[in-house]
């Protein structure tokens, strides 16, 4: 059993993993924002080590990395959308300070590095779907730049000092506890509007075609890249089937029995208008493959967010 470190392991995504490392019998430390480990982390701090800082600070990186022997960076400090409004600030945030995190993993003799990078943004707009691993890369925001540049920098620093990792491109995740204050997880919003009464805002006519993956799968896939000894060193982590918004909305309103509130907005030019993600190379390499279906992960989700 490895000792790992779970980087934002407050979080939606983090807080679900550092569960699944401690059932397996890992050693596990976690390290988040204080307020999101208190938010959203409770019962799970209480059964792992747990670190509060600051991801750009020198010293509380170097803390939270004594010891450890596998590091699953989840922490991102911006989202697709306004990581356009400041490039300045995305580049300063998420590209150096996994720069420095690197370099850190280096002194202090790290494994491997699981990192988990974007396969709803780094492709762009879609030569033919579903995409694979070898579809040409032409983000249309910064946040996929900067995913990207990190990808190469593990490559790099594998080249150079031969530390081991392991690239996750998920594409929609969803489930219980993800956050809804930052606008971000289409199925997580509509659910929490519709259970409160409110509009749910729609860019676009709706006909936008995400491809949809249940939490749980996403940390099966996590846990498995982390032993993973392929050679491969990116996977796409996706259902391998496209959903519209206009068909999210249509199973939502069938689970609740009821219809929603539509908001219509203009369009927006950061929405690639679909992106759905071969999994053949995670199937092959990791054994993996989701067994949560769309009807289950949306029931399981409505269960959460009525409990809440």
């Amino acid at each position: 059993m490895a000792s790992c470190l779970v980087l934002g392991g407050g979080g939606f995504i983090g807080s679900h993993l550092a569960e699944a490392l401690l059932s397996a019998g890992h050693r596990v430390r976690l390290f988040e924002r204080p307020h999101l480990m208190a938010l959203t982390a409770p019962g799970i701090a209480a059964r792992a080590e747990t670190l509060t800082g600051d991801f750009l600070n020198y010293g509380d990186l170097a803390r939270a990395l004594s010891g450890i022997e596998v590091v699953f960076h989840l922490i991102s400090t911006t989202l697709p959308k306004p990581s356009n409004d400041n490039p300045v600030y995305d580049v300063e945030t998420n590209l150096v300070g996994s720069l420095r995190l690197l370099e850190l993993c280096r002194a202090h003799r790290v494994r491997k590095v699981v990192f988990s990078s974007s396969g709803g943004t780094v492709y762009g707009v879609p030569a033919s779907v579903p995409i694979a691993e070898s579809h040409p890369t032409e983000p249309l925001c910064s946040y996929g730049i900067q995913k990207l540049a990190i990808e190469k920098y593990l490559q790099l620093e594998h080249a150079l000092h031969g530390i081991d990792y392991c690239i996750l491109r998920p594409s929609n995740p969803y489930g219980e506890r993800q956050r809804t204050d930052v606008a971000q997880g289409a199925i997580a919003v509509f659910l929490e509007r519709a259970l409160r009464g409110e509009p749910i805002e729609i860019w676009g006519d709706g006909s936008v075609v995400r491809d949809y993956v249940f939490v749980d799968d996403v940390v099966d896939a996590l846990h498995a890249a982390a032993v993973d000894e392929s050679g491969e060193r990116i996977f796409n982590i996706g259902s391998g089937e496209g959903r519209s918004v206009r068909e999210v909305i249509a199973a939502i309103e069938a689970r609740l029995g009821t219809r929603l509130t539509i908001a219509w907005k203009p369009a927006r030019p950061v929405d690639v208008p679909v992106s759905i993600l071969s999994n053949a190379r995670a199937r092959d390499a990791l054994g993996w493959t989701p067994r949560t279906s769309f009807e289950e992960g949306v029931k399981r989700t409505i269960a959460w967010w009525r409990t809440r």
